[in-house]
């Protein structure tokens, strides 16, 4: 399977784009994105936001590492299979081509999720969380069978800044 991941070329179809920072508690050598992506536990994923129901990881069928999360979003239960694209210490890279179950059906929506550490001084770091949503094939024909606008779908979606205080207890561990 392969998504593409250029917000240029989705721009006409893209749901939410929205970026979010936060500060990183521990110093950048020990930041470690992918590392901690693939180890979060269900309980801890749990723990960053009311919306997150479950989180598991697992591989792609090409080997990649793949991140399993279920969440609700705008009263629909997503289920995310994020798989990397980037994976360095300090940048987390993950596209999903994810199930999305409205109240009139299920559809696909293509998700980047984009996950980058910088350092500030020696003992922390900024944490920028971006996630790009854009509606594929599948959907765009998905509201158009119902006679639904496109734009009805577009919606914000709440950044997740607890991931950082999450990066930093696995940044202190590995201590």
């Amino acid at each position: 399977m392969s998504i593409t991941t250029d917000p240029g070329a989705s721009a006409h179809t893209t749901l939410v784009e929205s970026t979010a920072t936060a500060r990183i508690e521990a110093p950048i050598q020990n930041v470690d994105i992918p590392s901690w992506c693939f180890s979060l536990t269900d309980a801890e994923y749990q723990a960053c936001s009311p919306a997150h129901f479950a989180a598991a990881a697992t591989k792609a069928p090409d080997g990649r590492r793949m991140s399993i999360n279920v969440e609700v979003i705008g009263g629909s239960l997503m289920v995310q299979h994020y798989i990397e694209e980037i994976a360095e210490p300090d940048h987390l890279k993950l596209v999903s081509h994810s199930d999305l179950f409205t109240p009139s059906g299920r559809t696909k929506i293509d998700v980047t999720w984009e996950l980058q550490a910088t350092r500030i001084d020696d003992e922390t770091c900024e944490l920028s969380n971006t996630v790009h949503s854009a509606a594929p094939p599948e959907m765009l024909e998905f509201l158009a069978r119902q006679g639904l606008a496109f734009d009805a779908f577009r919606n914000g979606r709440r950044p997740h800044s607890i991931f950082a205080q999450s990066i930093a207890r696995h940044a202190r561990r590995r201590r």
